[in-house]
């Protein structure tokens, strides 16, 4: 079992946050190469994950099950998944809470489990796999952040519509000019090759930073 424990910083307060973390579909848009694909009953969803390694894309296929607590901004999961051949499979689980006050401070805690030929990739660098794409996932998450915000007093003068059902968000808005706004996240598959770039540094710097300690 892999342990996790991760802080990133999104510069919007959680009152502007936390409802963006609510929407699931909307968080699978922000992380690179996820997308939405069902959702059940019991806060149960189904995703997939496109990887590209060079010329080859790989899909990964998992669902996760989200519980909320609104008032300490906190959302448990649970999840798993298994690679487009069936041979590596994941078990995860953990809690997302989102803190701070001019700031979100968003702090991921659980642990996972990979068994099959990506285990041993897994044991080695998963959490610095991991810690990469949550800083990918905060980057776009401050972007879209920062365009809602700058879309505020235009949402404010236009007249009041009824309201919308729950689960609804409602129609995109527009700023002057009839731009249409969408969930402009991130890239349609996660370059494999990057993100493990990265991940490759973060655990080279973790190294030498522990050796510093001991020496």
């Amino acid at each position: 079992m892999i342990s996790i424990n991760e802080e990133v910083t999104i510069p919007s307060p959680p009152a502007a946050v936390w409802p963006m973390l609510r929407d699931p579909a909307l968080v699978a848009s922000c992380i690179p190469g996820a997308s939405l694909t069902a959702s059940g009953e019991g806060g149960a969803y189904q995703g997939t994950m496109r990887v590209k390694f060079g010329p080859t894309v790989a899909i990964f296929r998992g669902e996760a099950k989200l519980s909320y607590d609104d008032e300490a901004r906190r959302c448990t999961i649970e999840g798993r998944g298994i690679d487009g051949r069936g041979a590596s499979r994941a078990l995860a689980s953990g809690v997302v809470t989102a803190s701070g006050g001019a700031a979100t401070v968003l702090k991921v805690a659980g642990n996972f489990n990979v068994t099959g030929p990506l285990e041993t990739f897994a044991n080695a660098g998963g959490v610095h796999l991991a810690r990469a794409i949550l800083a990918e996932f905060a980057g776009n998450m401050a972007r879209l952040a920062a365009e809602r915000a700058a879309l505020a007093p235009v949402a404010e003068s236009e007249p009041a519509t009824a309201p919308h059902p729950p689960g609804d968000a409602g129609p995109s808005l527009s700023p002057p000019g009839g731009e249409r706004v969408g969930v402009r996240g991130a890239a349609t598959e996660l370059r494999g090759g990057a993100i493990l770039w990265r991940a490759f540094l973060g655990w080279l710097k973790q190294l030498f930073f522990a050796k510093g300690k001991t020496g």
